[in-house]
């Protein structure tokens, strides 16, 4: 719709007339900005005065990966001199929930060392946000681990795959096939049973409650270096009627406990999930630390190095469970030990050496299976939530257990077509559950 010489409005935002996006890549490459308008805001009102706006209100539910990247994104690309207020609402704070207790490692590759769907576009985005995070960080403790991440073989057939593959791979993803005595060279004590592994350089893994906190950080410096505000409640969101009248539009981030709101209740096609971490310390007594140089291990268990005497051990699957406390009982302890180190003792023995210093826990919302691989979910709810038509209400789901290389991107994504109101902006495989799974009630 024109308004003049200079605006235009298209998917309920208001363009400056030379921004107007043709199409949706020009809007995901950064070629036109929106000029926000509140919804309840008539093209008529803005004839009369484009000047006079109220500030947008968005709510952000879950203050974990997918959270704090859409609140990210959305101050990122909002004009300096317009108003927005975000509130973002997660009931045990910051990186409080399955997010805070993840292992921490990133890279974007399947288990048998393919490149994962837009695995180049999910890695970029993600290293944005760390790089965002580390400027923020003025603690001594580290954020990132820049050591990379190996993965011996674990079947004869699992090594013909992972060496085929680490030579098939496209510019600018180089992995290493190594053998027994490199394998040995870059971890000390680590056993390729079938003389074979893959080394990932450029992989990373992170300390994830000082990069949520870290990033939240530098969501709130933008946000008071312009005319937006950010605003955290510590509360839980019970029924996202709550929020219905006082916001333009609400961004569902709450992990499992989406399915827990009763407006998406039995409607989501996900599978919960929990997992246990264990926090792992050597002994002062002990000699044989992990060298500062050395990786990260996956396997059927994974270790991620923290430190020379600081390793996290994870992650166990207990499929059905609702539980989503971080504390751990001593009977979960005891039965988390016993499936996890033998599964690490058949690729790295000197874990035996370890004493368990801490565990933690977290519930996983695993995404269906499609030709592409287990996708997140995207996209707006308004009709599952008796909104239609409004473009209100968002989720992002399923983010499963890659949500530290899923998060980069999917917030930017979500961030622009709710600015835009237009779902069209996300991509058809991440919204085609719908479709497939879900009846309006």
């Amino acid at each position: 719709m024109a308004l003049d010489g200079r605006f235009w409005i298209r998917g309920g935002a208001l363009w400056r007339r030379t921004d107007v996006p043709s199409s949706a890549s020009d809007l995901r490459e950064g070629l036109a900005t929106p000029i926000y308008l509140r919804r309840s805001s008539s093209a008529k009102s803005v004839t009369s005065s484009a000047c006079c706006l109220q500030p947008l209100r968005y709510a952000v539910l879950g203050a974990g990966f997918a959270g704090l990247s859409v609140v990210w994104h959305l101050l990122e690309s909002n004009p300096k001199e317009l108003s927005l207020v975000i509130d973002l609402f997660d009931e045990v704070g910051i990186g409080g929930g399955a997010s805070g207790v993840a292992g921490g490692l990133i890279h974007p590759y399947s288990p048998k060392g393919k490149l994962l769907w837009r695995g180049p576009e999910f890695w970029k985005e993600c290293l944005k946000l760390l790089s965002v995070a580390e400027k923020e960080n003025s603690d001594e403790d580290q954020i990132v681990w820049r050591r990379g991440i190996i993965r011996p073989a674990t079947t004869p057939k699992n090594a013909e795959i992972l060496k085929e593959n680490a030579s098939n791979l496209p510019d600018g993803f180089c992995n290493e096939f190594l053998g027994q005595d490199a394998t040995q060279k870059l971890v000390p004590g680590l056993r390729a049973p079938y003389d074979a592994s893959v080394y990932m350089p450029h992989a990373v893994n992170i300390h994830p409650s000082r990069y949520l906190q870290a990033l939240f950080l530098a969501c709130k410096n933008l946000s008071e270096e312009t005319s937006m505000q950010i605003r955290f409640f510590k509360k839980r969101i019970k029924s996202l009627l709550e929020l219905q009248d006082d916001y333009d539009c609400v961004i569902i981030c709450l992990g499992a406990k989406a399915t827990m709101l009763p407006e998406l209740e039995g409607l989501l096609p996900l599978r919960l999930c929990r997992g246990v971490i264990a926090h792992m310390q050597l002994p002062d007594s002990a000699r044989e630390a992990y060298e500062e140089r050395s990786p990260s291990i996956l396997s059927d268990a994974w270790l991620a190095a923290q430190g020379p005497r600081t390793l996290v051990m994870g992650s166990t699957w207990d499929w059905g469970s609702e539980n989503s406390s971080p504390d751990v009982s001593p009977q979960e302890e005891c039965r988390a030990l016993e499936e996890l180190i033998p599964k690490v003792v058949s690729v790295y023995p000197a874990i035996e050496k370890w004493s368990m210093a801490e565990m933690k826990g977290g519930l996983r919302a695993m995404p269906p299976l499609t030709s592409a691989g287990s996708l997140p979910l995207l996209g707006c709810v308004d009709d599952f939530v008796k909104e239609k038509g409004q473009a209100k209400y968002w989720i992002i789901g399923g983010l499963g257990a890659r949500g530290l290389l899923y998060h980069g991107l999917l917030g930017k994504l979500t961030a622009q077509a709710v600015v835009l109101q237009d779902e069209g902006f996300l991509p058809s495989e991440l919204i085609s559950w719908k479709k497939l799974h879900l009846k309006p009630r």
